[in-house]
């Protein structure tokens, strides 16, 4: 079953046109990876899909209801996660406070404070950090806190925008195995990763995107072996 379906999403920057009549679907329990190289649009793509840049044409379908003009902030409330590029944790505020934010749709204070010992199980580094300043993290244990902020809206579907990006490569282990055991836990995932290689290894189905469109499509495996995608993507 579909979770999310994009349908012939086209979006523009003034007259320029970044996403190009794009469609795909992700259903319930995948890992779906869009991989590409810079300015292919793969930021954009999720920036549309979590209502934070506007489509000029196209749909995008959330559990059979229609969000693509639905606002970011209303997405949360209805089960959507976005962890941004770039972490974008609050610098000035605690690793818990940081935690708390994203709760802000939740009503039950009970149910919340059973999300943050969860939270703890999964990245024991932000309860030994708690107390600490967001900002004076290391680049890793900022992506664990931006990850477990999302968490703590309890998503359906978890949004992720290059979450290796800048960590060093014990710290990418890291973030791939806690997304695969996110996933295990029923937690559906859209991935958009510089690190194809990596993306391929954890994902069931991927898509390719070049400069705004949709040039290859498949399961992960089948992709990783692909000739024209180790040419493009997983050189060494």
């Amino acid at each position: 079953m579909a979770v999310l379906e994009v349908k012939n999403l086209q979006v523009y920057y003034g007259v320029i046109q970044a996403i190009k009549d794009i469609s795909f679907d992700v259903n319930q329990g995948e890992i779906i990876a869009l991989i590409g190289a810079n300015g292919a649009g793969k930021t954009t793509t999720l920036q549309t899909i979590t209502g934070l840049i506007p489509s000029k044409a196209g749909t995008i379908v959330y559990e059979n209801r229609d969000i693509t003009h639905v606002p970011g902030y209303k997405l949360v409330g209805m089960g959507i996660a976005h962890v941004p590029e770039g972490r974008r944790v609050f610098s000035q505020m605690t690793v818990l406070q940081n935690l708390k934010l994203g709760a802000y749709t939740r009503k039950d204070k009970s149910e919340m404070e059973e999300n943050l010992k969860m939270i703890y199980s999964r990245f024991p580094r932000l309860e030994e950090r708690k107390n600490q300043l967001a900002g004076t993290l290391s680049g890793g244990e900022q992506q664990m806190l931006a990850m477990g902020r999302a968490l703590m809206s309890h998503p359906k579907l978890l949004v992720l925008d290059e979450p290796s990006m800048g960590l060093s490569p014990i710290y990418v282990n890291e973030i791939f195995d806690i997304i695969q055991k996110i996933n295990g836990d029923g937690t559906t995932v859209l991935l958009v990763e510089q690190n194809a290689k990596k993306a391929l290894s954890i994902a069931n189905r991927a898509y390719v995107l070049e400069t705004g469109v949709i040039v290859l499509s498949g399961d992960a495996d089948k992709l990783m072996n692909d000739d024209s995608v180790k040419k493009a993507y997983l050189s060494e």
